[in-house]
């Protein structure tokens, strides 16, 4: 799969800092039953590559990433932990070679015109616009679209349940990502059930505007 085709399956990809392995399979089921079947887990946490192996082998249907790679050790430990693809907030061109080694569909972040265009150099036209409500939301991603209508962003930071629709209405947004759907309370409560609720709102808020 390439990354259009990984950000094109579900409107909001989760963005989930998960402590614990046992937390991985109950949470994937959840977001999964919500219709939210693409899930990003960040190296944010020493669990994070054990659980992204839990979620991939106790739910087949979602498709796992891992997130917040910063080094090319973070990218061999996300393919070797069975990662469909990765997602970072910036890149370097260490980075961006190991993953191209690897194979691994990457999600690179950017946020000015200058990112866009490095990565566009690299071939890669879908992109992470991160930190996405600090760096302009959508009057930045409006104004963005018309020098380099050929590149699709999926924004992070700041996106919510209020105003996701307000970027999947545009047309160089493919989907969004955000933390929301997961709340730490919640995940460090067990509370599957909430979360799944958050995941159907979440699944039924994009698929009323794509």
């Amino acid at each position: 799969m390439n990354m259009r085709d990984i950000c094109e399956q579900a409107p909001v990809i989760p963005v989930l800092v998960v402590e614990e392995a046992a937390q991985a399979a109950p949470l994937a089921g959840a977001l999964v039953r919500g219709g939210l079947t693409v899930l990003e887990v960040t190296f944010r946490t020493e669990a994070a590559p054990e659980v992204i192996r839990a979620m991939r082998d106790a739910v087949p249907d979602a498709v796992v990433g891992a997130g917040t790679l910063l080094t090319p050790a973070d990218v061999r430990a996300a393919v070797a932990a069975g990662a469909a693809f990765g997602v970072s907030p910036g890149a370097t061109p260490a980075l961006m070679d190991a993953a191209a080694e690897a194979g691994l569909p990457m999600l690179p972040g950017a946020a000015t015109a200058s990112e866009m265009m490095a990565f566009m150099e690299l071939g890669i036209e879908v992109m992470k616009f991160f930190p996405a409500g600090p760096a302009g939301g959508v009057p930045y991603l409006k104004a963005i679209a018309g020098p380099l209508p050929q590149v699709t962003f999926c924004p992070t930071g700041g996106v919510s349940l209020a105003n996701m629709a307000d970027y999947l209405k545009l047309p160089n947004v493919l989907c969004v990502g955000g933390s929301w759907v997961a709340p730490a309370k919640a995940v460090a409560a067990g509370d599957w059930t909430a979360i799944e609720t958050l995941a159907r709102e979440a699944f039924a808020a994009g698929r009323a505007v794509l």
